[in-house]
């Protein structure tokens, strides 16, 4: 157990650096590509459904972790953007997908009603396939020649492995059969959050080191980073889903202790969770000190994931 007096200080280096301007900045690039990704063509209701959702706002955490590390490892933006947008559209079905009645049901994400509550469960779903097809014919065409192709290949097989029943979906079945159980084990929720979550987190890191050129050892560096950083941000949404209202999450709050689903702060308590969260922090940090100062970006969302309100 971490103490919980033991806060983890930011780096002065980090300090200095104005995060809420950089991932302003980086949210309108992301939102301005996301937006011309999707013209509204016949039908319209399906590009209108897919817009919805894709457009609804949220703090585009996933893309910007892409377009960072590329940058980090001596790449561009646009070369990382493609796969920024992939990874955004991936994330928005699941989203789609996971309020539907079938599923966690849900009636508002991101402050708006959800998509099945405006567009119907049909037409919900048909949006979430549409965007997870767009996505990797979106890192297919749209990455510049500039990327090897067979680089190309590996975002692709990534994102693939990270989406299905290695990484999300099969996170997703796990903690679905697991709701209103009692029992369920530390390891079992280790086990949803690392693919239901952090897998995805894992994809937009490494994809972006990849289309940079990362090393293998880089690679690994950045793997463990963004493990560690996918399984905080899961313990702080549980503890948020306690803490927080409806206004602040945008989505209803609450709803884990409703379905009876087994937390981190229902194994741990919220200040050892908080203070496990903080710990894994500071060790994602440390895997990117080799990359001095142009690491900052990375580890600053690092210590934002924690300290984030919704």
């Amino acid at each position: 157990m971490v103490a919980t007096d033991n806060v983890q200080k930011t780096p002065p280096e980090e300090a200095t650096f104005n995060l809420a301007g950089y991932l302003k900045e980086r949210q309108k690039l992301c939102d301005n590509a996301l937006d011309r990704a999707i013209p509204v063509i016949y039908p319209e209701k399906i590009y209108e459904s897919m817009r919805y959702s894709l457009l609804a706002g949220g703090k585009r955490v996933r893309p910007i972790l892409c377009l960072a590390t590329c940058e980090m490892m001596g790449g561009t933006i646009d070369m990382a953007m493609p796969t920024a947008c992939a990874v955004e559209m991936i994330h928005t079905m699941s989203l789609i997908h996971d309020d539907l009645p079938a599923m966690d049901n849900d009636d508002y994400r991101r402050g708006k009603l959800t998509n099945h509550k405006v567009y119907g469960e049909d037409v919900a779903i048909l949006a979430g396939d549409g965007l997870l097809a767009l996505a990797f014919e979106f890192v297919a065409i749209q990455t510049p020649q500039s990327v090897k192709r067979e680089v190309v290949l590996q975002v692709i097989a990534r994102l693939g492995r990270a989406l299905g029943a290695a990484g999300l979906v099969g996170g997703q079945v796990v903690d679905l059969e697991s709701e209103g159980k009692s029992d369920i084990s530390l390891e079992t929720l280790n086990f949803i959050h690392k693919h239901k979550t952090a897998a995805l987190l894992e994809a937009c890191v490494v994809c972006g080191g990849l289309i940079a050129n990362a090393s293998p050892e880089d690679v690994q560096r950045l793997t463990r980073y963004a493990q560690n950083i996918g399984l905080a941000f899961q313990i702080i949404d549980d503890i948020l889903d306690i803490t927080s209202t409806q206004e602040q999450l945008g989505k209803t709050a609450g709803k884990d202790e409703r379905a009876k689903k087994v937390t981190y702060p229902s194994l741990w308590g919220l200040e050892e969770s908080r203070s496990k969260a903080q710990e894994l922090v500071k060790e994602a940090c440390v895997e990117l000190e080799p990359f001095g100062d142009r690491a900052i970006p990375l580890q600053a969302i690092a210590h934002f994931i924690t300290s984030r309100n919704n």
